[in-house]
């Protein structure tokens, strides 16, 4: 009893690792059908601003709850309003300038700060799930995501932005004609989703450490979870988590990590096969 209590909140906090790493990612594709390939890297400067500021005596969750999400939004804000703007409408022209922005990224941190890696002690300690140790950070991360997503949720359903931003996203000529500016709410949106992936860069860099190149290691998850999610950010973002962080987790218990990560992969290639619209394409197709 005690091991599957083990294996399942092993489970939530896989998911939970998934919904922080993808959401921002899920908001600028999901809403702008921008793929940004320096996704990894703003996850990257999440955690450095966490880092830094944690080490110059700032507390730990103001560091990660406030101010990565503030510089790294400022980033996305610099970089929307200095590439992105100009490329709307070209996916090809905005993966190359993404890509080109996740070298430049890695390149200049690696020049200020070096390889090593750096990291924060995880706070909280532990707790007992019978004879087993269990991290009571986790407990934290899965609050985290299951905030974040009923954060969005609520933004995209109760508020005015939310009802304009989706408004513009579906038709920008006619949300025009209605006084709203277009490229003022594609700006917001990029900024909200640049700073909930610093948010995820800062909570997740207690359990994994930061270094210049750990956006690599995230990417490729992140950009699988929003696919197989679908069109709906937050339903599909939430049930892509679920499966794959099942999946991963399952299969990690019974072989090792690395077989979890091939797992997962796998599972997003069958999935994509019978779902090429991913979960929400097929079903849940009026969700948010």
């Amino acid at each position: 009893m005690a091991l599957a209590a083990l294996i399942g909140f092993n489970v939530l906090n896989s998911i939970a690792a998934l919904v922080l790493l993808s959401i921002g990612l899920g908001v600028i594709f999901g809403m702008m059908k921008i793929i940004n390939l320096a996704h990894g890297e703003f996850l990257m400067l999440g955690a450095y601003a966490t880092v830094i500021t944690t080490n110059a005596g700032l507390n730990l969750f103001f560091a990660m709850l406030v101010v990565a999400p503030l510089f790294v939004g400022a980033v996305g804000l610099i970089v929307e309003r200095g590439i992105i703007r100009f490329l709307y409408g070209r996916m090809i022209d905005t993966m190359l300038a993404t890509w080109g922005l996740s070298l430049f990224l890695v390149g200049i941190i690696t020049t200020i700060f070096g390889t090593t890696v750096k990291g924060v002690a995880a706070p909280f300690g532990g707790f007992a799930i019978g004879r087993y140790q269990a991290s009571a950070y986790s407990v934290f991360m899965i609050v985290m995501a299951a905030a974040v997503l009923l954060g969005i949720w609520a933004t995209l359903r109760f508020t005015r932005f939310g009802l304009i931003a989706r408004a513009t996203m579906q038709n920008p000529d006619m949300a025009a004609a209605l006084g709203v500016s277009p490229p003022r709410i594609y700006m917001a949106t990029f900024v909200l989703g640049a700073a909930l992936t610093g948010l995820a860069g800062g909570v997740l860099v207690p359990v994994s450490g930061v270094a210049p190149t750990m956006g690599a290691a995230y990417i490729a998850r992140a950009f699988i979870t929003v696919i197989g999610g679908g069109a709906a950010i937050i339903t599909g973002s939430g049930l892509a988590s679920a499966l794959f962080g099942f999946i991963d987790q399952v299969v990690t218990f019974q072989t090792t990590p690395v077989f979890g990560e091939v797992a997962l992969l796998i599972s997003a290639l069958v999935m994509i096969r019978i779902l090429p619209q991913g979960i929400t394409g097929r079903f849940f197709r009026r969700s948010l």
